[in-house]
């Protein structure tokens, strides 16, 4: 209230959410209803119920609401999903998307770690662990890449680290409007393995694959054609529009964590520029993660967990704010 009502030239432009996971939704509706654009750590809120209640706020508001779903802003990520609805890989046909960590390989949570304990209490974190803190960004990178809607899913998630409380390993299957299948696997308990995030795509005029590690390549495949590795060069004539506005180095020089939130941050801040201008700005089909993306992660997590509980059932996931 304090930072509301000092004059607009002095106030903060936004306000950046990063708190653990269930302090999202009340700080959000604040800020939101105050006026104050957000930027919001994922996943969006604790429940589903929450993200729903949030979206109506940002919905009836002037706001900029953007989810920081980071990998979306690697300028290899926007290649891909260009030449995915360009049409360059025909039609989408299959999409495995991975993310394997270690770090939870033991209780870290009882050893006083910050980070373990909060990730592993679900009061704190939500309903899910690994499928909630990293599964949904596996499948948002699916869902960003290529479009492609979802329809249904079926999921195992497991505990196998004894006396911990939420997942520490899960496996997905989806479905797509247009019969394509999908995979997601996410994993905390997987021996050496750091933020291995990837991910492949099956077309059938062509294949990509991209390693999160290895953000600057993009390997494409076409049967009967040598393999092609594309690297992150703003200036190859290969590289799309949005891939190359999201380049701040030469070819050559390594990007990849921090500049990918950056352009996250960037794209958010330049419809924050239009908002207090009084101009209007896009709130849907935005190059950010937006308010639907949200919500639609925390569905992706309710229906994961339902279907778990019921034995892999098959489960509704097309969410009514779901966008390509």
């Amino acid at each position: 209230e304090k930072e509301r009502a000092m004059p607009a030239d002095n106030r903060i432009d936004f306000v950046s959410i990063v708190t653990p996971n269930h302090m999202h939704f009340p700080v959000a509706k604040a800020a939101v209803e105050a006026g104050f654009h957000v930027i919001c750590d994922k996943p969006l809120t604790l429940t589903l119920a929450e993200a729903e209640a949030l979206a109506k706020i940002v919905q009836q508001s002037n706001v900029v609401f953007a989810v920081s779903h980071n990998y979306t802003g690697y300028p290899l990520v926007r290649q891909a999903r260009e030449m995915a609805m360009n049409g360059e890989l025909g039609e989408i046909q299959a999409i495995r998307t991975t993310y394997i960590q270690g770090w939870l390989r033991t209780r870290l949570e009882s050893e006083g770690q910050k980070q373990a304990a909060w990730r592993t209490d679900p009061k704190q974190s939500g309903a899910a662990g690994a499928f909630g803190d990293i599964g949904t960004h596996a499948y948002n990178l699916g869902r960003t890449m290529t479009g492609l809607l979802p329809q249904t899913i079926s999921a195992h998630l497991k505990i196998f680290e004894p006396q911990r409380r939420l997942d520490d390993y899960g496996h997905a299957v989806i479905r797509y409007e247009n019969g394509a299948l999908g995979t997601v696997t996410a994993s905390q308990i997987s021996h050496g393995r750091e933020n291995d995030l990837r991910i492949e795509i099956d077309g059938t005029l062509a294949s990509l694959e991209w390693h999160q590690e290895n953000p600057n390549e993009l390997f494409v495949r076409k049967n009967g054609h040598p393999h092609a590795i594309y690297t992150r060069d703003p200036n190859a004539p290969f590289i799309h529009p949005s891939a190359k506005a999201a380049c701040r180095l030469p070819a050559g020089h390594p990007e990849a964590f921090f500049e990918a939130f950056a352009n996250v941050y960037r794209n958010a801040f330049d419809a924050m520029e239009q908002a207090i201008a009084g101009r209007p700005f896009e709130r849907i089909n935005t190059i950010y993660p937006n308010i639907c993306d949200g919500v639609e992660g925390m569905y992706f997590i309710e229906q994961s967990v339902a279907s778990s509980k019921a034995d892999g059932a098959w489960l509704p996931l097309r969410h009514p704010l779901a966008r390509r």
